[in-house]
Protein backbone atom coordinates (compact mmCIF):
# COMPACT_ATOMS: atom_id res chain seq x y z
CA UNK A 1 0.00 0.00 0.00
CA UNK A 2 1.43 3.20 -0.75
CA UNK A 3 1.21 6.86 0.84
CA UNK A 4 -1.12 8.08 -1.28
CA UNK A 5 -3.46 4.97 -0.06
CA UNK A 6 -3.47 5.72 3.31
CA UNK A 7 -4.42 9.02 3.35
CA UNK A 8 -7.42 9.58 4.99
CA UNK A 9 -10.71 10.76 2.45
CA UNK A 10 -12.50 14.12 3.90
CA UNK A 11 -15.81 13.96 4.93
CA UNK A 12 -17.49 16.44 2.63
CA UNK A 13 -21.22 15.27 4.03
CA UNK A 14 -19.86 16.17 7.60
CA UNK A 15 -18.48 18.82 6.79
CA UNK A 16 -20.01 22.46 8.48
CA UNK A 17 -22.68 24.69 6.91
CA UNK A 18 -22.88 28.17 7.20
CA UNK A 19 -26.53 29.02 5.80
CA UNK A 20 -28.00 27.60 9.18
CA UNK A 21 -31.00 26.54 7.37
CA UNK A 22 -31.73 22.82 8.67
CA UNK A 23 -33.53 20.28 6.26
CA UNK A 24 -37.05 18.12 7.75
CA UNK A 25 -36.19 15.22 5.81
CA UNK A 26 -33.18 14.02 4.31
CA UNK A 27 -32.48 10.28 2.87
CA UNK A 28 -33.07 7.90 0.49
CA UNK A 29 -36.29 6.69 -1.61
CA UNK A 30 -37.80 4.14 -3.31
CA UNK A 31 -35.70 1.04 -2.01
CA UNK A 32 -37.17 -2.29 -3.34
CA UNK A 33 -35.69 -4.52 -0.55
CA UNK A 34 -37.65 -8.35 0.19
CA UNK A 35 -38.75 -8.65 3.65
CA UNK A 36 -40.91 -11.57 5.48
CA UNK A 37 -44.06 -10.39 7.11
CA UNK A 38 -45.90 -12.51 9.67
CA UNK A 39 -49.41 -13.35 8.82
CA UNK A 40 -52.27 -13.73 11.70
CA UNK A 41 -52.95 -17.27 11.13
CA UNK A 42 -49.46 -18.13 12.05
CA UNK A 43 -46.97 -18.08 9.04
CA UNK A 44 -44.79 -15.63 7.50
CA UNK A 45 -44.98 -13.98 3.93
CA UNK A 46 -42.25 -13.35 1.66
CA UNK A 47 -42.98 -10.37 -0.08
CA UNK A 48 -41.07 -7.21 -1.66
CA UNK A 49 -41.34 -3.72 0.18
CA UNK A 50 -40.49 -0.33 -1.21
CA UNK A 51 -38.42 1.22 1.53
CA UNK A 52 -38.59 5.71 1.79
CA UNK A 53 -35.87 6.83 5.07
CA UNK A 54 -35.00 10.21 6.16
CA UNK A 55 -33.72 11.76 8.77
CA UNK A 56 -33.73 15.52 9.88
CA UNK A 57 -30.31 17.33 9.43
CA UNK A 58 -29.13 19.75 11.97
CA UNK A 59 -28.38 23.62 10.30
CA UNK A 60 -24.67 23.25 11.22
CA UNK A 61 -24.15 19.81 9.07
CA UNK A 62 -24.07 20.14 5.17
CA UNK A 63 -25.58 16.90 4.20
CA UNK A 64 -26.28 13.19 5.58
CA UNK A 65 -24.57 9.99 5.53
CA UNK A 66 -26.58 8.02 2.30
CA UNK A 67 -24.79 5.02 2.35
CA UNK A 68 -26.13 4.29 6.03
CA UNK A 69 -29.34 4.04 5.17
CA UNK A 70 -28.96 0.84 2.96
CA UNK A 71 -26.50 -0.25 6.08
CA UNK A 72 -28.98 -0.24 7.99
CA UNK A 73 -31.29 -1.78 5.93
CA UNK A 74 -29.67 -4.74 5.00
CA UNK A 75 -28.42 -5.29 8.95
CA UNK A 76 -32.23 -6.90 9.52
CA UNK A 77 -31.59 -9.70 6.99
CA UNK A 78 -35.09 -8.94 5.52
CA UNK A 79 -36.96 -10.21 8.86
CA UNK A 80 -39.75 -7.18 9.05
CA UNK A 81 -42.03 -7.23 11.65
CA UNK A 82 -43.68 -4.28 13.23
CA UNK A 83 -41.55 -4.38 16.24
CA UNK A 84 -38.52 -4.88 14.34
CA UNK A 85 -39.61 -1.77 11.80
CA UNK A 86 -39.56 0.11 15.25
CA UNK A 87 -36.31 -0.82 16.23
CA UNK A 88 -34.92 -0.25 12.71
CA UNK A 89 -36.08 3.12 12.80
CA UNK A 90 -34.28 3.69 16.51
CA UNK A 91 -31.25 2.40 14.85
CA UNK A 92 -31.83 4.94 12.05
CA UNK A 93 -31.38 8.25 14.14
CA UNK A 94 -28.80 7.36 16.17
CA UNK A 95 -26.43 5.66 13.54
CA UNK A 96 -27.31 9.30 11.91
CA UNK A 97 -26.64 11.59 14.61
CA UNK A 98 -29.80 12.93 14.08
CA UNK A 99 -33.18 13.79 16.32
CA UNK A 100 -35.91 13.19 14.18
CA UNK A 101 -36.68 10.25 11.12
CA UNK A 102 -39.08 8.55 9.07
CA UNK A 103 -39.17 5.06 7.22
CA UNK A 104 -42.14 4.34 4.98
CA UNK A 105 -42.24 0.99 4.15
CA UNK A 106 -44.84 -0.50 1.40
CA UNK A 107 -45.72 -3.99 0.28
CA UNK A 108 -47.96 -6.14 -1.23
CA UNK A 109 -50.19 -8.29 1.25
CA UNK A 110 -51.86 -11.47 0.22
CA UNK A 111 -54.58 -12.81 2.23
CA UNK A 112 -56.35 -16.34 1.24
CA UNK A 113 -59.86 -16.29 0.88
CA UNK A 114 -62.39 -18.86 -0.03
CA UNK A 115 -65.31 -18.70 -2.36
CA UNK A 116 -68.26 -18.06 -0.22
CA UNK A 117 -70.32 -21.11 -1.96
CA UNK A 118 -67.71 -23.51 -3.85
CA UNK A 119 -65.17 -22.30 -1.51
CA UNK A 120 -62.44 -22.31 -3.88
CA UNK A 121 -59.29 -20.96 -2.83
CA UNK A 122 -57.41 -18.06 -4.23
CA UNK A 123 -55.50 -15.29 -3.23
CA UNK A 124 -56.24 -11.15 -2.60
CA UNK A 125 -53.94 -8.98 -2.49
CA UNK A 126 -53.78 -5.56 -0.56
CA UNK A 127 -51.69 -2.50 -0.52
CA UNK A 128 -50.09 -1.94 3.12
CA UNK A 129 -47.80 0.93 4.32
CA UNK A 130 -45.79 1.17 7.69
CA UNK A 131 -44.65 4.42 8.93
CA UNK A 132 -42.74 5.04 11.77
CA UNK A 133 -41.61 8.13 13.44
CA UNK A 134 -39.62 9.84 15.78
CA UNK A 135 -39.97 13.45 15.69
CA UNK A 136 -39.36 16.04 19.20
CA UNK A 137 -38.88 12.91 21.38
CA UNK A 138 -42.28 10.86 20.48
CA UNK A 139 -42.56 8.06 18.76
CA UNK A 140 -45.25 6.68 16.64
CA UNK A 141 -46.16 4.32 14.09
CA UNK A 142 -48.89 3.87 11.97
CA UNK A 143 -50.47 1.51 9.37
CA UNK A 144 -52.61 1.85 6.50
CA UNK A 145 -54.40 -0.82 4.34
CA UNK A 146 -55.96 -0.52 0.66
CA UNK A 147 -58.94 -2.52 0.37
CA UNK A 148 -60.52 -3.20 -2.78
CA UNK A 149 -64.30 -3.67 -2.28
CA UNK A 150 -67.74 -3.28 -3.86
CA UNK A 151 -70.73 -1.04 -3.34
CA UNK A 152 -73.91 -0.80 -5.28
CA UNK A 153 -76.09 2.09 -4.95
CA UNK A 154 -79.01 2.62 -2.76
CA UNK A 155 -80.81 5.16 -4.71
CA UNK A 156 -80.04 3.32 -8.03
CA UNK A 157 -81.86 0.25 -6.77
CA UNK A 158 -84.59 2.36 -5.05
CA UNK A 159 -85.89 3.88 -8.45
CA UNK A 160 -84.65 1.29 -11.16
CA UNK A 161 -86.89 -1.70 -12.07
CA UNK A 162 -84.05 -3.57 -12.63
CA UNK A 163 -81.17 -3.68 -11.11
CA UNK A 164 -78.72 -1.29 -9.30
CA UNK A 165 -75.48 0.21 -9.96
CA UNK A 166 -72.35 -1.09 -8.24
CA UNK A 167 -68.87 -0.38 -8.91
CA UNK A 168 -65.17 -1.15 -7.42
CA UNK A 169 -64.39 0.82 -4.82
CA UNK A 170 -61.15 1.42 -2.75
CA UNK A 171 -61.44 1.84 1.41
CA UNK A 172 -58.06 3.20 2.81
CA UNK A 173 -57.65 2.82 6.69
CA UNK A 174 -54.93 4.45 8.17
CA UNK A 175 -54.72 4.16 12.01
CA UNK A 176 -51.95 4.93 14.67
CA UNK A 177 -51.45 2.27 17.22
CA UNK A 178 -50.77 2.07 20.60
CA UNK A 179 -51.04 -1.53 20.99
CA UNK A 180 -50.58 -4.87 17.92
CA UNK A 181 -52.87 -4.68 15.40
CA UNK A 182 -52.92 -7.32 12.57
CA UNK A 183 -53.01 -6.39 8.82
CA UNK A 184 -55.66 -8.92 8.66
CA UNK A 185 -57.52 -6.59 11.78
CA UNK A 186 -57.69 -3.32 9.47
CA UNK A 187 -59.05 -5.41 6.32
CA UNK A 188 -61.56 -7.11 8.12
CA UNK A 189 -63.13 -3.92 9.40
CA UNK A 190 -63.29 -2.18 5.30
CA UNK A 191 -65.29 -5.71 3.87
CA UNK A 192 -67.30 -6.56 6.10
CA UNK A 193 -68.71 -2.87 5.89
CA UNK A 194 -68.89 -3.03 1.93
CA UNK A 195 -71.63 -4.45 -0.57
CA UNK A 196 -69.86 -7.01 -1.07
CA UNK A 197 -65.90 -8.46 -0.61
CA UNK A 198 -63.80 -9.14 -3.35
CA UNK A 199 -62.71 -12.25 -4.28
CA UNK A 200 -59.61 -13.68 -6.68
CA UNK A 201 -61.62 -16.63 -8.22
CA UNK A 202 -65.05 -17.35 -7.98
CA UNK A 203 -67.22 -19.81 -9.69
CA UNK A 204 -70.72 -19.47 -11.03
CA UNK A 205 -72.48 -20.19 -7.70
CA UNK A 206 -70.40 -17.34 -6.21
CA UNK A 207 -70.95 -15.13 -8.69
CA UNK A 208 -74.55 -15.39 -8.15
CA UNK A 209 -74.10 -15.37 -4.21
CA UNK A 210 -71.89 -12.07 -4.41
CA UNK A 211 -73.81 -10.36 -7.10
CA UNK A 212 -77.00 -11.19 -5.13
CA UNK A 213 -75.37 -9.80 -1.50
CA UNK A 214 -74.39 -6.53 -2.40
CA UNK A 215 -77.80 -5.94 -3.96
CA UNK A 216 -79.21 -6.69 -0.86
CA UNK A 217 -76.49 -4.73 1.06
CA UNK A 218 -76.26 -1.43 -0.69
CA UNK A 219 -74.14 1.50 0.45
CA UNK A 220 -73.38 4.86 -0.37
CA UNK A 221 -69.95 6.50 0.07
CA UNK A 222 -70.98 7.93 3.32
CA UNK A 223 -71.97 4.41 4.45
CA UNK A 224 -69.11 2.69 4.56
CA UNK A 225 -66.57 5.24 5.98
CA UNK A 226 -69.45 5.89 8.61
CA UNK A 227 -69.68 2.32 9.39
CA UNK A 228 -65.84 1.49 9.62
CA UNK A 229 -65.39 4.33 11.45
CA UNK A 230 -68.12 3.11 14.04
CA UNK A 231 -65.70 0.17 14.61
CA UNK A 232 -62.51 1.75 14.68
CA UNK A 233 -64.08 4.12 17.71
CA UNK A 234 -64.50 0.92 19.45
CA UNK A 235 -60.99 -0.27 18.87
CA UNK A 236 -59.37 0.63 21.78
CA UNK A 237 -55.64 -0.24 19.98
CA UNK A 238 -56.11 2.58 17.78
CA UNK A 239 -55.39 5.96 18.78
CA UNK A 240 -56.30 8.00 15.53
CA UNK A 241 -57.15 6.92 12.11
CA UNK A 242 -58.17 8.04 8.95
CA UNK A 243 -60.89 6.45 7.05
CA UNK A 244 -61.32 7.04 3.13
CA UNK A 245 -63.43 5.38 0.56
CA UNK A 246 -63.38 6.13 -3.45
CA UNK A 247 -66.06 4.36 -5.22
CA UNK A 248 -65.45 4.28 -8.82
CA UNK A 249 -68.27 5.07 -10.47
CA UNK A 250 -69.29 2.74 -13.29
CA UNK A 251 -72.12 5.81 -14.77
CA UNK A 252 -70.20 8.55 -14.34
CA UNK A 253 -66.96 9.69 -15.14
CA UNK A 254 -65.76 10.30 -11.89
CA UNK A 255 -65.29 8.59 -8.21
CA UNK A 256 -67.25 9.28 -5.33
CA UNK A 257 -65.07 10.16 -2.41
CA UNK A 258 -65.56 10.80 1.54
CA UNK A 259 -63.60 10.54 4.46
CA UNK A 260 -63.43 10.52 8.36
CA UNK A 261 -61.05 11.41 11.10
CA UNK A 262 -60.77 11.09 14.19
CA UNK A 263 -57.60 11.60 16.91
CA UNK A 264 -59.30 9.88 19.91
CA UNK A 265 -57.03 12.22 22.06
CA UNK A 266 -59.06 14.79 21.42
CA UNK A 267 -62.64 13.29 22.25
Amino acid sequence: MNTRDQVAMPDVQGSADKRKIAIDKVGVKSIRHPVRVAEKGGGVQHTIAMFNMYVGLPHQFKGTHMSRFLEILNAYEREISVESFKVMLEDMVVRLEAESGVIEMTFPYFINKAAPISKVQSLMDYEVTFVGEIKDGKRTFNMKVVVPVTSLCPCSKKISAYGAHNQRSHVTISARTSEFVWIEDLVDYAEKHASSQLYGLLKRPDEKFVTEYAYDHPKFVEDMVRDIAADLNRDKRIEHYVVESENFESIHNHSAYALVERDKALG
